[in-house]
């Protein structure tokens, strides 16, 4: 069967000859049909179990609606997502300012999606389609299933699933619970059987089904909106359950209904992660529709990248991925790797240079603990801090030998690392495969300039991120020249770095710069910290105190001093006389365009 893009117009139909669709996508992204967009994962998911799938990409919701009914009434259900990232962190600067660009949509242009996307194209469906199930998912509705602080709206809120009116919501990876959903939802008394899924979230009246299981029963939402501290105690009891690789169902009363979050799946293994590689069924590109808008720059940064894993058990406090993704790793095959490497180097637009092999964190393929019975019920967030858990398996010799293998494919150049690196993972010199993956790291994939992230200096503040103290990062510095210098290279390491998270005073920023200064770091890459939904950070942020100790942590909160933290680094210019010239701003992150993971 000849590929072609899931269709996104009713002219797309009529050329198939459908004339009926199973399910509707509806995305606050521009439609890109490659591994790492959602949308297209899940649509080609969808297909592949024989379903008749369209992608409804950034409908328009300000005018007659007409965008969402151009596509039909889907039998199945409508599936929505607010994109690849949070509506309101694609919107919005840690400054709350507009972001002047998008890097999901087509030409960069900013305006083509609402602010919380995933409620209000869920509200807009609903009003015209009250009888077709909508099931929500994403990172948007994930990382706000269960009560969460929102930043921009400076308020604890309740479920998504109360706010946008959503039958279902699908949380983390969504391939195997969208496949077990769209069968339920084939079926009449689907409501029915909601308490046998995994890895949804639901609203109900009845929670008798799950008193034998022993469910995480936390607060009502009316209860921590009156007292911060319960919503302590809950997130702290959501964090610890979700760091486990065996987890049991939440609760949470919404008013005199209850929001019911079902176990995920077990960790993906690696014949399912292959499965889930899916660039063989994708045109790896954006829909043609978008050719005279102009390229998808989210797409222009990726498209020579390949995912070889997914997961996290570096625990930040700031990052969403362990919630989202899941604290273990699971890896793809090197067949899988290699196949999708050699289909890359065989596209029009690669020119020999894969420029990331990687996911949340490069150095992590195949690492997982090496009694797993000992994961089972851990519920520790971090399995490198506060030191490195001594159960951790963490020997680099299966990403040597992914590197050795996919350098000899015809036509690949080079390979770069683009999604960095942990670098408390290469500071055990005794060890064999580190010294030898450090070395050929340094010596044959680094493009000049290798990305870490110490976070910070102050002993306090990484302890409250869950990074280690700058010592390391210093040790790691020294590594990295000693390669340099053994390989003939002068590279750069480029230490990403954030100011006004929780626990950080004007006196420790001072200090960071005083010690950046003095160790000639290059200081370009310092983001302002912006609190995201159900995070640690974001809630030491909300509370102004460590949920876990109850000590108080000083918190940036007025603007004021959020800007004042980051001019340590890239202060206002000198007013000048010429009044055409505007002064430099400050207080703006890292555009919306030019998209980073945190390691």
């Amino acid at each position: 069967m000849e590929k072609h893009f899931l269709p996104i117009t009713k002219k797309e139909l009529d050329y198939l000859q459908w004339d009926y669709v199973d399910v509707i996508l509806v995305s606050g992204d521009a439609y890109v049909d490659h591994p790492s967009f959602g949308p297209a994962v899940i649509g080609r998911v969808l297909e592949r179990a024989g379903l008749r799938v369209a992608i409804l990409p950034q409908p328009n919701w300000k005018d007659d609606l007409r965008d969402f009914k151009k596509l039909g009434v889907p039998r199945l259900f409508f599936g929505v997502t607010a994109g690849n990232i949070d509506s309101m962190l694609n919107h919005y600067t840690a400054q709350k300012r507009l972001r002047h660009d998008d890097a999901y949509t087509a030409g960069g242009q900013a305006g083509f999606r609402p602010d919380y996307a995933t409620v209000t194209y869920t509200k807009i469906l609903k009003q015209l389609f009250p009888d077709v199930p909508v099931v929500i998912g994403g990172i948007e509705a994930s990382m706000r299933r269960l009560s969460h602080y929102d930043y921009w709206s400076d308020t604890l809120k309740p479920s998504i699933l109360v706010e946008s009116g959503a039958d279902i919501l699908i949380y983390g990876m969504g391939e195997r619970p969208i496949l077990a959903i769209a069968e339920l939802l084939r079926h009449k008394d689907w409501r029915e059987h909601l308490s046998e899924q995994k890895q949804i979230g639901f609203i109900t009246n009845d929670i008798t089904p799950y008193q034998e299981e022993e469910p995480i029963m936390l607060h009502s939402l009316a209860a921590e909106q009156k007292d911060k501290r319960k919503y302590g105690e809950d997130f702290v009891k959501f964090e610890r359950e979700t760091n486990k690789r065996e987890q049991r169902t939440m609760i949470q009363p919404h008013g005199d209904k209850y929001i019911v979050m079902r176990p995920p799946y077990p960790v993906a293994t690696e014949k399912e992660m292959d499965e889930f590689a899916l660039f063989d069924r994708m045109m790896n590109a954006p829909h043609p529709k978008y050719l005279k808008r102009g390229p998808v720059p989210a797409f222009e940064m990726i498209k020579n990248s390949i995912t070889i894993h997914r997961g996290c058990f570096g625990g930040c406090s700031f990052c969403a991925i362990a919630a989202h993704q899941g604290k273990q790793v699971s890896s793809r095959s090197d067949a899988s790797i290699l196949a999708e490497a050699k289909d890359l180097s065989q596209r029009d637009y690669f020119k020999g240079h894969i420029t990331d092999l990687g996911g949340p964190s490069a150095n992590m393929f195949r690492m997982q603990g090496k009694n797993l019975e000992l994961c089972r019920t851990c519920a520790r967030p971090s399995c490198l801090h506060p030191q490195i858990c001594p159960n951790l398996q963490r020997n680099h010799q299966p990403m040597i030998e992914l590197y050795e293998k996919v350098s000899q494919l015809k036509g690949v150049k080079h390979i770069t690392i683009g999604s960095g690196i942990r670098y408390e993972l290469l500071l055990d010199e005794k060890s064999a495969d580190t010294k030898k993956y450090l070395h050929q790291l340094v010596d044959k994939h680094v493009s000049g300039r290798l990305k870490v992230a110490p976070e910070h200096t102050d002993s306090d503040v990484v302890r409250l991120m869950r990074k280690p103290e700058f010592s390391k990062f210093l040790h790691f510095m020294r590594l990295f020249r000693v390669e340099n210098e053994r390989c003939g290279k002068n590279q750069q390491l480029i230490p990403y770095l954030i100011s006004a998270h929780p626990g950080c005073t004007l006196a420790k920023m001072s200090e960071l710069s005083r010690i950046a200064r003095e160790h000639h770091l290059m200081t370009d890459q310092v983001q302002t910290f912006t609190p995201t939904p159900m995070t640690y950070s974001t809630a030491m942020y909300y509370l102004e105190y460590d949920p876990y100790t109850g000590e108080p942590v000083h918190v940036a909160k007025s603007d004021q001093e959020r800007r004042d933290q980051h001019a340590f680094f890239f202060p206002k210019t000198r007013p000048t006389t010429n009044k055409n010239v505007k002064k430099r701003d400050y207080s703006v992150g890292p555009k919306a365009s030019s998209p980073r993971r945190r390691h």
